[in-house]
């Protein structure tokens, strides 16, 4: 009888280990980090002007401590000139010209459909196992787009679901004759 329950206990011990060891490996091995976008080599710039008609060139390095996941690039209308917490820097309507929000400036806004104005919104995969990517992309511009101020904004996720955003004002302008 006592070895009986010698053996219970002795296996109930094992049980409680085999579990405490497997939730402390667990843990340690959970990807709890965002993933990083890297800010100086990052396209578009602030501000940058694009013509109708033209090319968008996007340009950025990316990183993450486990996997890189995917990414989404949209670009919406700024008419409102809302911020989205990333850049305090909004675009005034003349070339080379910025004007820098104060903090607790943000607006409120919802991405209302304006007539004409530029949408774009696509996901992109990167390679699996990927802890490090250069990704280069150019996006065209419509010619038949409303010109005005606009916002591109990534998303970065990596494989654990954690995100990392850069929001970017741009400016589309009607080509001059």
């Amino acid at each position: 009888m006592k070895n009986n329950i010698f053996k219970c206990l002795n296996m109930a011990l094992i049980t409680v280990a085999a579990t405490f060891i497997f939730t402390c490996c667990e843990n340690k091995s959970k990807d709890t980090v965002p993933p990083q976008i890297t800010e100086a080599t990052f396209l578009p710039a602030d501000c940058d002007i694009y013509y109708l008609g033209d090319t968008l060139l996007v340009h950025f390095d990316c990183s993450d401590d486990t996997e890189l996941g995917n990414y989404n690039i949209e670009i919406h209308n700024n008419f409102d000139h809302h911020t989205h917490g990333t850049s305090d820097v909004d675009c005034d309507e003349v070339e080379g010209e910025e004007h820098h929000h104060e903090e607790g400036e943000e607006h409120e806004h919802e991405h209302e459909h304006v007539e004409g104005a530029w949408v774009y919104n696509q996901d992109f995969a990167i390679e699996r196992g990927k802890k490090a990517a250069t990704i280069d992309l150019a996006i065209p511009v419509s010619e038949d787009v409303k010109e005005g101020d606009y916002h591109f904004m990534l998303r970065l996720t990596d494989r654990a679901g954690w995100q990392a955003i850069k929001a970017v004002p741009i400016h589309l302008k009607t080509p001059s004759i």
